[in-house]
């Protein structure tokens, strides 16, 4: 019974020490990445971002073929569109100051961007697609990209650029001590 006894004790300090080696060597793997981060061009930014258009659109893209079924894929995508003004067109002779009254032409409002969401857009659905799901994924965002920019243009979003830049350049002006305020826009 003692030699028994020796033997299981033995074994449990064997497995005692296998598993405080086997743990310490899995605790031991590292994982190394190297950068090499480089600046490439800065810009000096002038655009003022003054409203932003969040945009959903659900799309179905097919692949007639003659010979394979026909592939869909439907897509719900999120987008953004943003209108600004771009403050690095402003020039001198743009601002005339009298007194306390300041007049000031502002650049034409336009879009800065339209771009897809793609964390928040989701394919919720893909049929007959097999080997072809990833070519028709990507047609179908580009498709969503074209038409998310043409029904952006046919929106309002320049007009309510020019609303919110007057709503902010009119009591930023005011705060600077000017009590009657002209703005107008280039056309």
């Amino acid at each position: 019974m003692a030699k028994f006894l020796k033997i299981v004790f033995i074994l449990a300090i064997i497995t005692v020490l296998g598993w405080l080696v086997w743990s310490k060597l899995e605790n031991k793997t590292t994982t190394v990445t190297t950068h090499q981060l480089l600046i490439e061009r800065i810009e000096a930014m002038g655009k003022l971002e003054l409203v932003k258009y969040r945009l959903s659109d659900v799309l179905e893209h097919k692949n007639v073929s003659t010979f394979l079924p026909d592939a869909s894929v439907l897509l719900i995508i999120k987008a953004d569109a943003v209108g600004c003004i771009d403050l690095t067109k402003v020039k001198s002779e743009d601002i005339q100051v009298y007194g306390d009254s300041v007049a000031m032409k502002l650049p034409k409002p336009e879009i800065c961007y339209i771009k897809i969401d793609h964390k928040s857009s989701r394919v919720y659905d893909t049929k007959m697609a097999f080997f072809r799901e990833a070519d028709l994924v990507d047609e179908a965002y580009k498709n969503a990209e074209k038409e998310i920019a043409s029904e952006v243009k046919k929106s309002d979003i320049l007009l309510q650029t020019r609303t919110n830049a007057l709503n902010v350049f009119t009591p930023l002006l005011k705060s600077l001590g000017f009590n009657k305020v002209s703005l107008s826009f280039e056309e």
